[in-house]
């Protein structure tokens, strides 16, 4: 049995008991009201009643059927001279669940129709005069039905509003998590397997003719391989929220660049780095942003450059830290022939930083990726570091004239 259909009954026994009390007073002074009779009221009327109140239980689902239903009964039962004061409940109470389930101005329609028929009926009819008994009543049990209604169901549209507003925001959060966490596997996968494929191609071709330089390239794999199974273990665990004692390695960030271009370097590709203006430590997503560009980068370079060097620069300045990758390789734009996601995902990891990239073949042949990332107040309060410039290779790199990437 459905919560409408017990409170449907409860107000059947409520108003027929009602109804009965009305037509068969207790006291002898209360058959004679204001110099006016009280009806009797036979039992059959009470029918009517009745059903005014038992239709209630399908005011949710036929909110205009029942209030019709409802206030006719009332109504036919008014105009037959009976007095109707806890009849009066049942239409109430379905013109409310009307109020609640439709638009206001088909609420305040129906308010006016449920009010203009009860009064018309009580009127006429009305044991006690026209305007005796519960008539005015009438007014204040049928504005509090439309306007409590209407109350609820602005109530519920405003819930239901902040319900959407934060569905939405958690579906945009997880979107954007999910890029993110695209975008750092990306990173992490394809360098270390073009790192991976480089070597193994050397290896290859020198195994047989140098063993110990196709150990070496073994053994740049090795190193590759681990630290990216290190840092997929690190995004893994982050995405099954692991609570086991094993350490989630930190996000990889400029502290880890010789690393990185060191890797390079064993890569095949000759990495001078170069770091100007006075270093600070950087906030957590603009570090990252820039490793991976960085990273980025130099993968590409790894791949498409062919025979070639690379200069990673860095410049510190008081509001931003600008960064440099080029080659002086083939000059082709990689990502964007293949359809991959690498310039995307690094023009991705700028603007979420705040900053800008841009990357084009030079003039004078080879390739450039330049970022911005604005860094306010980057040296307040900051320990700071002299210039520094570090170079990964043994032989010189070659000159390359650089402008402004296409």
């Amino acid at each position: 049995m459905t919560r409408d259909t017990v409170s449907a009954l409860i107000m059947t026994a409520v108003t027929l008991f009602g109804a009965y009390g009305e037509a068969h007073p207790n006291q002898s002074s209360d058959i004679v009201v204001k110099g006016h009779h009280v009806p009797y009221t036979p039992n059959a009327a009470l029918l009517l009643v009745a059903a005014a109140a038992l239709v209630l239980a399908e005011r949710r689902r036929h909110p205009i059927t029942v209030l019709a239903i409802s206030v006719t009964a009332v109504s036919v039962y008014s105009l037959l001279g009976y007095v109707n004061g806890a009849a009066l409940l049942s239409p109430t109470l379905a013109l409310y669940a009307v109020s609640v389930a439709v638009p206001v101005r088909e609420g305040l329609v129906a308010a006016l129709v449920t009010l203009v028929a009860l009064m018309t009926a009580t009127g006429v009819s009305n044991p006690f005069g026209i305007t005796g008994g519960g008539f005015f009543l009438i007014p204040a049990l049928i504005a509090a039905a439309f306007f409590g209604g209407i109350a609820v169901s602005n109530r519920r549209a405003y819930v239901a509003s902040i319900q959407a507003r934060a569905e939405d925001e958690a579906s945009r959060r997880v979107g954007e998590e999910r890029l993110r966490i695209a975008r750092e596997l990306h990173d992490v996968v394809a360098h270390t397997m073009a790192t991976i494929n480089v070597q193994a191609t050397a290896a290859a071709h020198v195994l047989t003719e140098r063993p110990e330089t196709a150990a070496a390239a073994l053994q740049a794999i090795r190193v590759a391989s681990k630290d990216g199974l290190r840092e997929l273990r690190a995004i893994l665990n982050v995405l099954r929220q692991a609570d086991d004692a094993e350490p989630t390695a930190p996000a990889p960030g400029l502290a880890h660049l010789d690393t990185l271009v060191a890797g390079a370097v064993q890569a095949g590709l000759p990495t001078e780095l170069r770091v100007s203006g006075e270093a600070a430590a950087l906030p957590m997503p603009v570090d990252l942003a820039a490793y991976r560009i960085i990273q980025e980068s130099l993968t590409n370079a790894i791949r498409h450059a062919g025979p070639a060097t690379a200069t990673v620069s860095l410049t510190y300045s008081d509001a931003e830290l600008l960064i440099e990758v080029a080659d002086n390789g083939r000059g082709a734009a990689p990502i964007a022939a293949t359809g991959g996601h690498g310039l995307i995902g690094m023009r991705e990891r700028a603007a979420a930083a705040g900053g800008t990239m841009r990357a084009g073949s030079t003039p004078g042949g080879g390739y450039l990726v330049c970022a911005r990332l604005p860094v306010p107040g980057l040296h307040d309060d900051q320990p700071r570091r002299p210039a520094t410039m570090i170079s990964h290779d043994d032989q010189e790199p070659n000159q390359m004239t650089q402008s402004q990437p296409r």
